[in-house]
């Protein structure tokens, strides 16, 4: 991120809208699919004009009182995918979001979540507004487009459930407004208005709140986060695999099942010298040749422990990876933006009064000099701004932080979710290979069998006496 996101966007720049990709040109809905919930615009922002101002709250604002059951149960929306239109040209992707708090259902393209991140940054520049999934690549698979549904189901999810963007207009609208100019309508809500610093009562008082020692606690709080983000993210790159690995091996029981299956249906006759095996070899084929339908329940329970744990555990350590990874871009942008613009703030003060002297000991013309003094006026202005938004910042941070810690606790969600995975997982698959023994009884069937499949060796690899 740049230093530019940290102030208000200029009007030129927040009308522009993005360049939309070829395959993400607008297009009406198709005739055959039902008409999303409308709710006028004009209500929505007649909704959200009251608190425009933010009021100035109770108590010591700089600490959350939220809980996790709190910001869960703020709303709960679901991305699904709708399917893809054929064009003669053009093919886009289109989807349904349904929002459980607004009881909306609305269409929306993937350029209609970029307008609605941009409107964020530009209002909420100082707090966590999550990042979406990359563009659409040519070519792009259906993998692709699953993952990227997943990851803006959680991206959408995430802003819901944030304090202050759920109490936003450009979120009501976003979630509710049916019509076919969404992208305009959530510029307009956001043309004429400031951000967070120009609209809370408290941010040129935001340092009064801050500890004394905000920095130290800023870069301690930093490289927790960070090594907290390490950490989850490799448990998310291990639970994928862990879920990978499930379909494969649903995949190879399958095959498995097959081809044990053909061996039983072989209707090669045998050559007259293994003619006094045939009886022994029937036996075995009639035993082999149903056991693909078991070997198919067994495929089917292991690809659905690792549908289970992909729903159930991959998704809820993306939804709190995503968290910290905005956390850890806000540091950036804190950094890169209103810190950065500070330092050069006062850089360019220094200089102005360096020139400043010079003027005056070089008896310059007054004109010049009152120009001097006028300048340096303006950048002292400037420089007073930029303090308060540093301040001001910092004081959003602070707040996040303390959200990222609301969020912790889903670690015990995860945990258990993955633990009855496998348990549900393992007993279901070992009914099935119980069942299965009775079934191969004579292929075990006692020590004087023919049957009597052959002990493994030793492991000193020495035969018995």
């Amino acid at each position: 991120m740049t230093g530019r996101a940290m102030d208000p966007l200029p009007a030129a720049a927040v009308g522009a809208a993005t360049e939309a990709e070829a395959d993400e040109e607008e297009d009406p809905p198709a005739a055959d699919q039902p008409t999303p919930q409308a709710i006028e615009p004009q209500a929505i922002v007649q909704q959200a004009a009251a608190p425009s101002r933010m009021q100035m709250p109770q108590g010591n604002p700089l600490l959350l009182s939220h809980t996790l059951q709190e910001l869960l149960a703020r709303d709960t929306v679901q991305v699904e995918l709708i399917p893809e239109k054929k064009g003669l040209f053009l093919k886009h992707v289109e989807y349904e979001v349904s929002s459980q708090r607004f009881k909306s259902s609305v269409y929306r393209r993937y350029n209609d979540f970029v307008v609605f991140q941009e409107m964020l940054l530009h209002k909420f520049p100082y707090r966590m507004v999550p990042a979406l999934p990359p563009k659409r690549m040519l070519g792009a698979d259906r993998e692709f487009i699953e993952a990227r549904r997943r990851a803006l189901k959680r991206f959408v999810n995430l802003v819901a459930r944030h304090p202050l963007f759920s109490e936003d207009v450009v979120l009501k609208l976003f979630l509710s407004f049916s019509g076919s100019d969404v992208q305009n309508k959530l510029k307009e809500s956001a043309q004429c208005v400031g951000d967070e610093f120009m609209n809370c009562k408290l941010a040129t008082r935001a340092k009064d709140f801050l500890p004394a020692d905000i920095q130290a606690q800023f870069a301690i709080s930093r490289e927790l986060i960070r090594n907290i983000y390490n950490s989850f993210h490799k448990l998310r790159d291990r639970a994928e695999r862990i879920a990978s690995r499930a379909i494969d091996n649903a995949a190879d029981l399958l095959i498995f099942g097959k081809e044990l299956s053909a061996i039983g249906s072989d209707t090669t006759p045998l050559p007259s010298w293994a003619a006094l095996n045939s009886s022994t070899w029937g036996s075995l084929k009639q035993a082999l040749k149903g056991l693909s339908v078991e070997f198919a329940l067994l495929a089917d329970k292991a690809a659905q422990q690792g549908q289970k744990v992909e729903n159930d555990v991959v998704e809820k350590l993306n939804l709190f990876v995503g968290s910290l990874q905005s956390r850890q871009d806000l540091c950036e942008r804190h950094e890169k933006g209103v810190l950065h613009k500070h330092q050069r703030a006062l850089h360019k003060y220094s200089l102005m009064k360096r020139q400043m002297m010079s003027a005056a000991a070089q008896n310059r013309e007054p004109e010049s000099v009152e120009q001097l003094e006028s300048r340096i006026v303006e950048q002292e202005n400037a420089i007073q701004t930029m303090e308060l938004r540093n301040y001001f910042s910092l004081y959003c941070l602070h707040q996040e932080t303390q959200l990222i810690h609301v969020y912790l606790p889903l670690t015990s969600h995860i945990l258990r979710a993955f633990v009855n995975s496998q348990i549900q997982g393992h007993k279901e698959m070992s009914k099935v290979w119980n069942d299965l023994r009775p079934k191969l009884s004579c292929l075990f069937a006692g020590p004087h069998s023919a049957l009597t499949p052959p002990c493994s060796p030793p492991e000193d690899g020495l035969c018995p006496h």
